[in-house]
């Protein structure tokens, strides 16, 4: 049977998991790791696509890609292809170094990619690394250094505050909090054709907002307001959970309109099942 074809149009997001064949530790050793990280550079280059994060374990890896022009398989093409060669060629040895295709999820970028920023940076985390998030072969510690020469981390900042000091912080913070389990369905995109992704139903958040708070019998101002009321929280967890499936409006923007951070936005989402 042929290989279903991955869907691909500019702007899409994929979370990207490769495995070493049989499980083995293909990045077991620290040049391992230095070289699949030196080939991901030269083809971010050549291809010109976003990287936000990325997470090389001794036997896998996580990558965050947002493509432009080139399709996904060619990217992941050149990158395993010319990293086979070179393990295989070290290590004198012949035949598949990574495990089948790679794995790759289109990803619902609004809302969900601060989420799988961290869902990646929490490897380490979840294997028991000691150094935890700070592991040298994740992408964390550019967020935290606020580097942007490898990783596209202002993006993801600024989607948080337009303050970066303050936005590295608040990132900190994020990544300090329990990793909420969520379903891949929220933020995988059905890879049906593009035309289907974005006919959204557009209804318009004022109506929703209005709706809402008239239901919580609470006013607009009480809603924007810093007050953490059980009916102002309801209102917000409603309004966001609401505007994610009926309306098209970008979290950094909801965000204004509520007038709290995305990354709030961003942890109602990952406790929606």
């Amino acid at each position: 049977m042929a290989r279903k074809l991955r869907i691909h149009y500019e702007g899409a997001l994929y979370h990207v998991m490769a495995r070493g064949n049989n499980g083995e530790y293909i990045l077991g050793k620290d040049k391992d790791k230095e070289s699949y990280i030196e080939i991901i550079k030269r083809y971010k280059k050549k291809y010109d696509f976003k990287l936000y994060a990325y997470c090389i374990m001794d036997n896998h890896v996580h990558l965050l890609i947002q493509v432009n022009k080139t399709p996904l398989s060619k990217i992941m093409q050149g990158i395993q292809q010319v990293y086979t060669q070179k393990y295989n060629k070290k290590n004198n040895r012949t035949g598949h170094v990574f495990q089948q295709r790679y794995k790759a999820i289109l990803c619902n970028m609004d809302g969900y990619l601060i989420y799988l920023t961290k869902y990646i940076h929490m490897n380490p985390v979840k294997a028991g690394i000691i150094e935890g998030v700070n592991y040298k072969w994740s992408s964390y510690r550019e967020y935290i250094k606020g580097s942007n020469a490898f990783i596209d981390v202002d993006f993801v900042l600024k989607m948080i505050l337009s303050n970066k000091t303050k936005a590295i912080k608040e990132y900190a913070k994020f990544m300090d909090e329990e990793l909420e389990d969520i379903d891949i369905c929220e933020y995988k995109i059905s890879e049906s054709p593009v035309a289907d992704i974005e006919n959204k139903i557009n209804n318009n958040i004022e109506e929703i907002i209005n709706e809402v708070i008239k239901e919580e019998k609470i006013t607009k101002q009480e809603l924007i307001s810093k007050a953490r009321t059980r009916q102002i929280s309801s209102a917000r967890k409603k309004i966001i959970i609401r505007a994610g499936k009926e309306c098209d409006i970008r979290s950094i923007d909801l965000a204004k309109r509520l007038n709290i951070t995305i990354t709030a936005i961003s942890k109602i989402r990952s406790r929606v099942n």
